[in-house]
């Protein structure tokens, strides 16, 4: 089914497993499709930064959507960031063909006012059409764009086809708050707000009106209760689960391939991911990040069991 705005929830931004010499490791991206699942999060995002996506051909992207949108029931967005509007049109429209419910579209870093950011987000939503649901991600720190609320509320408005916001500003639980607002005073539609930041700031954004988290982290049970615990009013346990987590999730958190690399490593250790490689340009955990990973899971596994990994 495409996407719409009532997608809430846990939507994770899933890595590319590759073998060491770079080739796709299929057999372990169906593993992380079924843990996944299995974490009860629900959706997938692929293709995104943090999966490679600028690393893959056009073949192997499409491949590995084919292959995740085919082995599940969940709703999957596919990230369709390109140079050129072309090249975004033509991958949003094999991969909705396939069974995808929409896509995620970044701002290129050369925008730089707030009538290029407009209408550089109304081009792609005619290049993609109107039956291509899209999510507009705000990453400023990643992508050196700055979208205020008011700016997001003119793309929301100028195009029926964008349903979700991923929001990833930093700081930006206030841009939460504000795009509430508008909903609440009428001047801006309902649309979903999912979060990323790695899930930094997730104890209070959920706490701000947020439907969900749209992260990468390498337990991804951790933002499906947090996010549950919160929606039930349950907020001192929301919050002591958090906080368990937090130094790990601050270490993985790093910019970059570091922070990737990190993830891969814990994905490999959990037995999703037989190899934690990256495609080049990369970077691999030292034999001193790795003690640190090692030791930040052995005081995680004190108090959550999920992070107690065989030896």
């Amino acid at each position: 089914m495409p996407l719409t705005s009532d997608i809430s929830g846990v939507v994770p931004i899933a890595p590319t497993p590759f073998h060491p010499d770079g080739r796709i490791d299929e057999a372990s991206l169906d593993r992380m499709v079924d843990f996944f699942e299995g974490a009860g999060v629900d959706g997938l995002t692929i293709l995104g930064q943090l999966g490679e996506a600028g690393k893959l051909d056009h073949a192997e992207g499409t491949a590995i959507a084919k292959r995740v949108i085919g082995r599940t029931r969940l709703p999957v967005i596919v990230g369709v960031t390109a140079p050129g509007f072309a090249a975004m049109r033509s991958l949003a429209h094999e991969v909705m063909a396939m069974g995808a419910g929409g896509v995620m579209v970044a701002p290129p870093n050369t925008l730089r006012t707030d009538d290029q950011i407009v209408t550089y987000f109304r081009n792609a939503a005619e290049a993609l059409g109107p039956d291509v649901p899209f999510v507009l991600q705000d990453y400023p720190l990643t992508f050196s764009v700055v979208m205020s609320p008011t700016v997001i509320r003119r793309i929301v408005t100028e195009n029926p086809s964008c349903v979700m916001l991923k929001h990833e500003d930093w700081p930006g639980l206030e841009k939460i708050t504000t795009l509430r607002g508008f909903e609440a005073e009428g001047s801006m539609r309902r649309i979903a707000i999912l979060v990323g930041n790695g899930g930094l700031f997730l104890d209070f954004e959920a706490e701000r009106g947020v439907d969900g988290s749209n992260t990468g982290y390498a337990f991804p049970e951790m933002l499906v209760d947090v996010v549950r615990l919160t929606k039930a009013g349950r907020r001192d346990e929301a919050h002591d689960l958090f906080d368990v987590h937090l130094p790990y999730l601050r270490y993985e958190q790093q910019q970059g391939p570091l922070g990737l690399a990190v993830r891969k490593y814990v994905f490999m250790r959990r037995g999703i991911f037989t190899s934690d490689a990256q495609r080049k340009p990369s970077q691999a955990l030292s034999t001193q990040a790795r003690e640190e990973v090692e030791y930040l899971l052995a005081r995680l596994a004190r108090t959550d069991g999920r992070a107690r990994l065989p030896g």
